[in-house]
């Protein structure tokens, strides 16, 4: 038996047209939740970073980027210099590890002003400088980088006999291979010392290896970092103080002050710009997304928080899926300030969409 099917009256066909027909316009003239709460809904973001530590303070803003709605692509893994021209020409939309002031030949380079835009204070008090091993330090009475000019002091942390203090320094490209090269010339060490580049931390683990043998050390560093975990300032280690202030010119107008940092108590001058990391974005971005140029100016992660993250990479959790791990865990602990932070950029968002 073949089914049979009831045909609607004309009058309850156009009926129930013309109430469709009305509740679809409703729908469209009011906006729904999701595009007020999803102000980034439908937009790519490409962010980038250069060494695998900074890839965990990188997903923080990603994981608050999302919640925003924001499709975020994969992170890039890019040298300075290329991540700073990628970001002018708009091959990635931001990164959390700009340095204001070490970086700031990169930012001149690939467009300052124009094409960039740093943003809020995202790391504050980042530091930089030359340690030694406190025994060696205490030892020799070695205090200044100044002492290495010394041919005598200089053959304590020689390590391929040639006479000439080995230096663990910089990737040949980072910005702290412009001030190392700097200070050699301008304290003039060039015939006392060397700088060892490659990859930095392939040297490192060297470097550590021979403080454990009970080998002197000398070696370039930075924080945030697991570095300072392992060799300690004060119980390991001194930061070395510099002779007199002097950067590159790229770097501006400096002072003794510029340099100084308060450690444990006591004023050091470290001979590099105490910084601050700032997120730097790609212009045109940030003008044309409210919510996440407000998210880059309001977030921030602290410096202890990165050190002891990348401490954990240190002792063997350094896959993605751990690093993310890691995120995760940050934002839950910070909860209430990320989500507050969140609230912020979205009624950004909300009130360029009303515009």
């Amino acid at each position: 038996m073949r089914p049979t099917y009831k045909r609607l009256s004309t009058v309850t066909a156009s009926l129930v047209l013309l109430l469709g027909t009305a509740a679809c316009q409703q729908q469209t003239e009011q906006p729904t939740e999701g595009t007020s709460d999803q102000p980034g809904a439908g937009v790519e973001v490409t962010p980038a970073y250069s060494v695998l530590e900074e890839k965990f303070q990188t997903e923080i803003v990603n994981m608050a980027l999302e919640e925003l709605g924001y499709d975020v692509t994969p992170p890039k893994e890019l040298e300075y210099a290329t991540l700073h021209t990628d970001l002018a020409n708009g091959g990635i939309h931001f990164t959390t590890v700009h340095w204001e002031k070490l970086h700031s030949d990169f930012y001149t380079n690939s467009g300052g002003d124009e094409k960039l835009e740093r943003m809020g204070v995202f790391v504050d008090n980042v530091l930089q400088g030359y340690s030694v091993d406190k025994a060696t330090a205490e030892e020799n009475n070695i205090t200044n980088l100044e002492d290495l000019k010394d041919p005598e002091i200089a053959k304590v942390f020689d390590t391929d006999g040639n006479g000439k203090a080995n230096l663990t320094g910089c990737n040949p490209g980072w910005g702290c291979e412009l001030v190392i090269e700097h200070h050699l010339d301008e304290y003039g060490l060039r015939d006392t010392v060397e700088h060892d580049q490659g990859q930095y931390f392939a040297l490192m683990a060297d470097t550590i290896t021979r403080h454990e043998q009970g080998e002197p050390i000398l070696y370039y560093t930075w924080t945030p970092l697991w570095v300072g975990g392992v060799l300690q300032a004060g119980k390991d280690v001194n930061w070395l103080e510099v002779p007199y202030t002097s950067l590159p010119e790229a770097q501006g107008e400096v002072s003794e002050e510029t340099t100084t940092a308060n450690i444990n108590g006591e004023d050091v001058n470290l001979g590099f710009a105490v910084d601050q990391m700032r997120i730097l974005a790609n212009q045109q971005f940030v003008d044309e997304h409210a919510a996440a140029a407000k998210l880059f100016e309001v977030i921030q992660v602290s410096r202890p928080d990165i050190s002891a993250q990348n401490q954990k990479m240190r002792n063997g959790e350094d896959s993605p899926e751990d690093i993310m791990s890691h995120a995760e865990a940050w934002v839950e602990e910070n909860r209430d300030q990320f989500d507050q932070w969140v609230s912020t950029a979205r009624e950004a968002g909300q009130q360029q969409a009303q515009k």
